[in-house]
């Protein structure tokens, strides 16, 4: 399962299965940030960041904010070009495609981003929304059979028939984040890159919106990229879960695994700072000092050895942990040198 870089960096990952939907491979982003009469300065958004996704499958990403978790995402959706590894898709190395030949694609591979009414064009109705992609990729013919497959829609996601001729404007945001969702699933998509879809909710239309993602799962076999810092809501609606801090992939693994063990100093801390997400857990306390490092400047070693009351002076603040697995099969990896096992 372990595997080492042609360059011997020491970065072991999990391996993808052969029918992964999704493969991100050695994913690495730096920001070039020029200032006038500055010299340009770089930030590490993400570094040597490996996952897979299976299909129906959901993946669950947490991490404080900086941690590199909308980069990942809207990278994968080619929204942004990576500057080291690669993304592949449905067997397809996508990396380098043009946008031309993304555009066959992006039907398959939609997003849910956090604010609807960002998203949502206030002069188009609802019907008019949802219809644009049937429209863009020739799903549907016009006239009555594109507004019977919208209302099919609407009702998919538990909108009434009446909101087809309304503007976003006249809607809750929690029937706004429905449309969003109607709108994605329009184009029959495998893959749904959710980033932070339900944090600008009141917390009882998050449990609505979270219960809606699970059904439209089960009944069309869709696979998520869920990106949230709420860890309850990602340790409901994930199998797995990666945990990242600074632009790396610091644990990840199973949920109920991740959950219990919280083998990571830094997962540790996540899930103390988070009640009753396991009640019946005996927990040892893990409490942070001080803001994560600057991200122009990250320290060296491990990146968040300076908040570690784990870290160990000559190890820690020298060399970057390795992604390892800890327990032959178990699919658990931890980057940390003093993980609590």
């Amino acid at each position: 399962m372990a595997e080492s870089n042609d360059d011997d960096r020491l970065t072991l990952r999990p391996s993808a299965p052969e029918d992964a939907l999704l493969h991100v491979d050695h994913l690495t982003k730096v920001y070039a940030i020029r200032r006038w009469l500055r010299r340009t300065r770089f930030l590490h958004a993400l570094t040597d960041v490996s996952l897979y996704l299976a299909r129906g499958e959901t993946l669950g990403i947490v991490g404080e904010t900086g941690s590199g978790k909308s980069s990942l995402a809207k990278i994968i959706l080619r929204l942004l070009p990576p500057t080291l590894g690669q993304i592949v898709f449905a067997g397809r190395n996508i990396t380098e495609y043009s946008e031309a030949a993304m555009r066959p694609l992006r039907r398959r591979l939609q997003p849910i981003f956090q604010d609807p009414n960002s998203t949502l064009n206030p002069r188009l109705s609802v019907g008019d929304i949802i219809a644009e992609g049937l429209r863009i990729h020739h799903l549907r013919p016009s006239g009555d059979a594109e507004k019977a497959r919208v209302l099919e829609l609407l009702g998919q996601v538990g909108l009434a028939a009446a909101v087809f001729d309304r503007l976003p404007g006249d809607l809750s945001a929690g029937e706004r984040q429905r449309v969003a969702i109607a709108r994605a699933l329009a184009v029959e998509p495998e893959l749904l890159i959710c980033d932070e879809p339900v944090s600008a909710l009141d917390v009882s239309v998050q449990a609505q919106i979270a219960n809606l993602l699970l059904d439209l799962q089960q009944e069309f076999h869709l696979s998520y990229l869920f990106i949230s810092h709420d860890l309850k809501l990602v340790c409901f609606l994930s199998h797995r879960i990666a945990v990242m801090y600074m632009g790396r992939i610091v644990e990840t693994g199973p949920s109920e695994t991740l959950a219990a063990k919280r083998s990571h100093p830094y997962t540790r801390a996540l899930f103390n700072a988070v009640p009753e997400v396991l009640p019946t857990q005996r927990r040892l306390r893990i409490l942070l000092d001080g803001e994560p490092p600057d991200p122009f400047n990250p320290p060296a070693g491990c990146a968040f050895h300076p908040r570690c009351p784990q870290a160990t002076p000559g190890t820690c603040d020298q060399a970057t942990p390795p992604l390892e697995e800890w327990g032959e099969g178990s699919g658990h990896f931890i980057a940390c040198f003093n993980p609590h096992t």
